[in-house]
């Protein structure tokens, strides 16, 4: 540029007009804007292409960030779910006991028997009806052996023996079932109406 205001100072002093070496110089500017153009238009789709593979490469690196994101949140939300069901599912067993003993309590102070002692109750019977077999053997065995008594005498004497023996059970067992209800008959009897 600087050789260039020198030429036109020098024309000047040599007599070229002015609108000439303005004309030139515009020329060379305009071509020296084409170059650049062509140039940057050369370059510019090599920048392009190069800024397209770091956009995929960005892309795909994101991608693979955010999927990992995805997978570690979707493993605490499972962690957090299983930990949530458990712990209901604790309390619920809980509850459900609870429930459990506060029947039982209310059953037991009306005088009904519980489970633990109708089971009780039926394996007392069945002892009962071992012990009463075997005395029904033995009374077989004794009555073949003396054959002096009647056989209906000897079965009327073990079925009343096993009455008496079955009653005694059952009043032993519900005798402590039923004291409570009992013991609430008895006081409203006493009580003044």
């Amino acid at each position: 540029m600087v050789k260039k205001l020198q030429k036109t100072n020098a024309s000047k002093k040599s007599g070229v007009p002015l609108t000439g070496s303005v004309k030139d110089s515009a020329q060379q500017i305009w071509q020296a804007g084409l170059g650049a153009f062509n140039k940057a238009q050369a370059e510019g789709s090599k920048a392009f292409e190069a800024l397209v593979k770091e956009g995929v490469s960005l892309q795909r690196k994101t991608q693979s960030v955010a999927e990992e994101k995805i997978s570690e949140a979707t493993n605490k939300m499972s962690t957090m779910a299983t930990d949530i069901s458990s712990k209901a599912s604790g309390q619920w067993d809980k509850l459900e006991s609870i429930f459990e003993e506060r029947v039982a309590k209310a059953l037991n102070k009306l005088g009904v028997p519980s489970a633990k002692d109708v089971n009780a109750l039926i394996d007392r019977i069945e002892e009962l009806n071992k012990s009463v077999q075997k005395l029904s053997a033995k009374g077989a065995a004794s009555n073949v052996a003396s054959k002096t008594a009647p056989k209906a005498a000897t079965r009327k004497a073990v079925k009343t023996t096993a009455k008496r023996v079955v009653k005694a059970a059952v009043k032993a067992t519900s005798s402590s079932v039923a004291k409570p209800a009992t013991k609430r008959v008895a006081a409203r009897k006493a009580a003044p109406v």
